[in-house]
């Protein structure tokens, strides 16, 4: 099984009472609360591609907290990612760590940026019956104001209309960009599918506020 989460920052005490205002009481009892949601849903044969922002902690911390993690861990570099080039931080935590990554998962195509990427390839792509073929997972702006102006960009997008090489008539143009923002899913880390679940409830409760 394959799993995505972003922005775990451990050892980030700020986060507690500013921007994500998390509520933990302590960066201790934050770090035990992650712990337990992920290693209750991932296996020890599972993978788990974490889209940035993993730790604020030092690299003996990091590297500590990491080793208790189920799963083979993957990173996609955020801008807070900078334990990862410290000395002493164990890079062999992770099957790999990259900028930047396209990955297949049950046939369809995921393009995966710790920063949201508003025009990414394979955009149109489309199954014969409709369905996306490809999905753009992110992190990086959490649940901001630039969380809003994304949101806003994939409405305006989805109410775009194009038509196609070789088409009859126009379609709505395809954004399928979902926030993996760790809050979002309670700190569990997701399958494409579940994400894609957690997205649309997401969008039908935002609908639903502004009408």
């Amino acid at each position: 099984m394959r799993y995505y989460i972003a922005d775990l920052h451990f050892f980030h005490e700020g986060l507690n009472d500013n921007m994500d205002c998390r509520g933990f009481l302590s960066v201790e009892e934050m770090n035990a609360y992650v712990l337990e949601r992920w290693n209750a849903k991932v296996r020890p044969g599972d993978d788990v591609v974490i889209l940035g922002d993993v730790s604020l902690g030092n690299a003996e911390q990091t590297s500590g907290l990491l080793r208790q993690l189920n799963g083979r861990l993957y990173l996609i570099e955020g801008n807070h990612d900078h334990v990862i080039r410290h000395r002493k931080f164990d890079a062999s935590l992770f099957q790999w760590i990259r900028p930047y990554e396209e990955l297949r998962d049950n046939k369809r195509k995921v393009v995966l940026s710790h920063y949201p990427i508003f025009c990414y390839n394979g955009q149109y792509r489309k199954g014969e019956h409709g369905e996306p073929l490809t999905y753009m997972l992110y992190g990086h702006v959490h649940n901001t104001q630039d969380e809003v102006l994304v949101n806003r960009f994939i409405h305006l997008t989805r109410q775009t209309m194009y038509r196609a090489r070789g088409a009859d008539q126009a379609e709505p143009i395809p954004c399928q960009m979902i926030n993996c923002f760790c809050m979002f899913s309670d700190y569990t880390p997701l399958t494409l599918d579940e994400w894609i679940v957690v997205d649309e409830r997401r969008r039908a409760r935002m609908e639903q506020e502004e009408t």
